[in-house]
């Protein structure tokens, strides 16, 4: 049943608050226009905290459609708000450590910022093409300002203009994907498109449809070969900005990848609790293919890389390759896994690029010899990213070591050899270019030997990221059970 408009309200609190905190900072940017105030974090620290906490207490379980049937609020979608408000708010506090954004407008910035984040709280929960497609254009536009938000540096209006460049294109050819879907069945819903195309109509459109709208999702994830904006984007955009890009709208495109494809080419079967394809889409191998590509390129092009925010952002693409894994394998352990890996993935490369920040305010660069001698100079923040770093590896006794096991485990299961077996290689390349971050910080001699003081707060907020990265590698059940229940309440 769909709630109308105004019964709607109530189940939409964490946008509201989201919304709310981002009019509040229009009016301060307009009424004080001062630079380097911290009166913006703050507010929209207290505005996301607030989203957070709605979020939580949503009454989700039973699953409800929304604003009549254009959004969903059930566990999978409170999943995702939670996890991306949560990273929305270890970004803020990164943002106020950093000296890349020190005297420029801070309401601007945040505006910007939770403006992406009401777009992904709706991307991860839409079950309309057009509220899709709306929302998946909220999450892009304000991470174009985003990436060009240093006005004046060459490489930030760079990023800014391939951003958009390659997110129009994308966008584009998305849409008319959904164009041949609305042609095909006479419906904008998500669900009755997955009903008619059950039925049998037009199964070689439908394929054509399928491709289309995956450039689009592909795009917003750093699939391969949708991948050219990222490293150049993440190279330009401030840290904190390019930390953000990392995790939240990768996370909301996982969201709305499993929700789209899972409904509407793929019907759940009562008896074995899996997924069966519809309308003779075989989606499933075009995603595999596309995460054996995404996890090699990512990786093997990371190796090469000299600066450290490329570096991540390669790694970035490679694990976004290990998370297609889980998606193709059309099993609620497979979606599970996709889900217990974001929240590792949240602290262990927020954790990385928080490092990252600290390091770059006091040397002024990015590059790999920035980095080097750290062990002696910030012996605190060169443990952390390399605990950090042994994460992303997938190295016991790391969080990221379960992350993979999930994920290794179910494609062993499902059958899937061939590509447990990329995955494997290609972790075993990962360890090479994470290895030579941590031999420039533990090894080699610093350019200036001078300590690098990091302050009492971000000593505080690595401690925080660096314990989950931790605790998680020995204790991940509860976490792991809160995701499986999230994909039970999936509703379709």
């Amino acid at each position: 049943m769909f709630l109308g408009n105004l019964a709607s309200l109530r189940y939409f609190l964490p946008e509201i608050a989201v919304t709310t905190t981002i009019l509040l900072l229009v009016v301060l940017h307009v009424a004080t226009k001062r630079r380097g105030s911290v009166a913006p974090a703050f507010l929209s620290l207290l505005g996301v905290g607030a989203a957070i906490l709605l979020a939580g207490l949503s009454p989700a379980g039973a699953g409800r459609a929304l604003f009549e049937g254009m959004v969903a609020l059930d566990g999978f979608a409170v999943f995702f708000k939670v996890l991306t408000a949560l990273c929305t708010l270890v970004v803020i506090l990164m943002s106020m450590d950093s000296a890349e954004l020190a005297g420029r407008s801070q309401a601007e910035y945040y505006i910007f910022l939770l403006s992406t984040l009401l777009g992904m709280f709706l991307l991860s929960s839409a079950t309309d093409i057009v509220m899709l497609y709306l929302s998946l254009e909220l999450v892009s536009i304000p991470s174009y300002l985003l990436a060009g938000y240093l006005k004046g540096r060459e490489t930030s209006t760079e990023a800014a203009m391939k951003y958009v460049v390659f997110g129009a294109t994308a966008s584009g050819v998305m849409i008319y994907g959904f164009s041949l879907l609305f042609g095909l069945t006479g419906s904008t819903q998500v669900a009755e498109i997955g009903r008619q195309l059950a039925a049998g109509k037009a199964a070689l459109p439908a394929l054509l449809a399928a491709v289309m709208v995956a450039v689009g999702f592909g795009y917003k994830i750093a699939a391969v070969p949708f991948h050219m904006w990222c490293p150049d984007v993440y190279e330009g955009a401030p840290i904190p900005a390019t930390a953000f890009f990392s995790v939240g709208p990768k996370a909301a495109g996982f969201a709305v990848l499993v929700r789209f494809y899972y409904t509407a080419f793929a019907t759940p079967d009562p008896g074995t609790g899996l997924w069966q394809l519809t309308a003779a889409v075989n989606w499933p191998i075009l995603f595999a293919a596309l995460s054996a590509v995404t996890m090699t390129v990512g990786n093997l092009v990371a190796v090469q890389q000299s600066n450290v925010k490329r570096l991540l952002a390669y790694s970035s693409i490679a694990h976004a390759g290990y998370m297609l894994m889980g998606f193709v394998l059309l099993s609620p352990a497979g979606i599970q896994a996709i889900l217990f890996y974001l929240v590792v993935y949240l602290f262990m490369n927020l954790g990385a690029f928080y490092v990252v920040v600290l390091v770059s305010n006091a040397t002024k660069g990015e590059d790999l010899s920035d980095f080097s001698g750290l062990g002696s100079r910030a012996p605190f923040a060169a443990v952390a990213l390399a605990i950090f770093l042994f994460a992303l590896t997938g190295i016991p006794p790391f969080s990221g070591f379960i992350g993979k096991v999930y994920l290794f485990a179910e494609v062993l299961n499902r059958g899937v050899y061939w590509l447990a077996i990329v995955a494997a290689l290609n972790s075993v390349v990962s360890l090479y270019y994470y290895a030579r971050i941590v031999r420039a910080m533990f090894l080699d001699e610093p350019r200036d030997a001078s300590a690098l003081p990091v302050p009492a707060v971000p000593r505080a907020m690595l401690a925080i990221l660096v314990a989950p990265t931790l605790v998680l590698g020995l204790y991940w059940e509860p976490v792991a059970r809160i995701a499986a229940d999230s994909v039970r309440m999936l509703s379709f």
